[in-house]
């Protein structure tokens, strides 16, 4: 049983994708193409560590996953919980980006690759 399926298999149980006593968001919950994409970024990538973003009242919460090189991708998570389940699975570290924040090279990487712009 794969992670997406144990997460469906809690909704389920809990009456729902939000869970009881969660308040609603704006934005969809993770989707198991939004695992697959973090899965392939890690098989990917060399030294992928994992922030976990929490949820806003806009945005459900996120994964940011940074590469040795600075690369990064975001994506829709369940939850904390689950981002650490996923870390576990994946072997990657995670951390809590209100407490730790991003790494440099990922703003350095952002820095470097932004689209060009037109004057």
């Amino acid at each position: 049983m794969g992670l997406f399926d144990r997460l469906r298999g809690r909704a389920a149980r809990t009456g729902g994708s939000g869970g009881a006593g969660r308040r609603a968001t704006l934005d969809r919950a993770a989707e198991r193409a939004d695992l697959s994409h973090l899965e392939q970024f890690v098989a990917t990538r060399r030294g992928v560590e994992g922030y976990v973003e929490p949820r806003t009242a806009v945005t459900e919460a996120t994964i940011v996953l940074v590469a040795a090189d600075g690369e990064w991708t975001r994506r829709r998570i369940g939850g904390p919980d689950v981002a650490r389940r996923l870390s576990r699975e994946l072997t990657i570290p995670v951390y809590d980006a209100q407490v730790t924040g991003y790494p440099q090279r990922m703003r350095d990487w952002s820095k470097d690759h932004r689209p060009p712009t037109t004057r």
